[in-house]
């Protein structure tokens, strides 16, 4: 999501909120947890059953080809088809593409890496994630790129609970990013989700601890950090969607959608088969 405002904002009981953004944040009770948890385990799944599918000579078309049938089949609808003017059912990043990279014949050689994000929609709930794929074993400096940028989701996730702020999120990421001498792109964000796709509140992926938006129990939102090997800053193509780094540095995304819960977080979209790292795989067993 495009960053477009980091305001401070009030609070909604979900249940008397439209379904469409309203600028307020929504306050979700058990019944919505319970359909995250089913949009994201299939949104997880769908990711899942990429895995193998991921390898040289296989085009991205195909990939989104396969990734449609998956949510169609199990009776799911693809949040991305028509969004926006979008037509696809996921968006595949390779290499230097930051996000928002279109499928298409382009197809898969050694040694790239690729973010796939995917959206189902289940009985109106959005479960929306991605995931870093190698093609063939990784290069020494995409494995730690990928690495980090899975260390940096995951240590913001950590901080997630009643009290702590959006800045807690953002300076968590941020420090274990910059630690290891990456940068975080700034022009794109996390965003609430729910019932709707992208709602309040911005997440920001950097920040001061203690600043921000106060979190309470009931909100539901994505963290989706985008780091770069090189230099912050971004460009997009003039399809409108793509966004590159400016430097053509190789970049890296994992993302979650999770649940502030009464004395936690909830990650609704952690792999059924354990494959939340599949760029891993092929380095384990190199």
């Amino acid at each position: 999501m495009t960053i477009t405002d980091a305001a401070i904002l009030d609070y909604v009981d979900a249940r008397e909120a439209p379904r469409a953004p309203s600028g307020r944040i929504k306050l979700h009770g058990p019944e919505a947890f319970v359909g995250m948890r089913n949009a994201g385990q299939l949104a997880a799944a769908c990711l899942d059953m990429l895995v193998p599918e991921v390898k040289a000579g296989v085009s991205t078309r195909r990939l989104d080809d396969l990734a449609r049938e998956f949510i169609l089949d199990h009776g799911a609808l693809p949040a991305c088809i028509f969004y926006r003017g979008y037509r696809h059912t996921i968006c595949t990043s390779l290499n230097h593409v930051v996000c928002h990279g279109i499928p298409g014949d382009r197809a898969l050689r050694d040694d790239d890496i690729v973010n796939i994000d995917v959206t189902a929609i289940v009985d109106g709930w959005h479960g929306d994630t991605s995931r870093m794929y190698a093609v063939g074993a990784p290069k020494r400096k995409a494995q730690r790129l990928m690495d980090t940028t899975y260390e940096a989701l995951m240590a913001g996730i950590a901080v997630i609970r009643p009290g702590a702020t959006l800045g807690d999120v953002g300076a968590a990421i941020q420090a274990k990013a910059h630690g290891e001498r990456f940068s975080v792109v700034r022009e794109f964000c996390g965003h609430g989700l729910g019932e709707v796709f992208h709602d309040a509140p911005n997440v920001l992926h950097y920040g001061r601890a203690g600043a921000g938006q106060v979190l309470k129990a009931g909100m539901i939102f994505t963290v989706e950090p985008m780091i770069n090997y090189g230099a912050p800053g971004v460009r997009i193509l003039s399809d409108g969607w793509t966004a590159v780094t400016k430097d053509k540095s190789l970049t890296a995304q994992y993302e979650h959608s999770v649940g502030v819960t009464e004395d936690g977080v909830e990650i609704f979209t952690r792999s059924p088969a354990g494959l939340d790292q599949p760029h891993a795989l092929l380095a384990a067993s190199a």
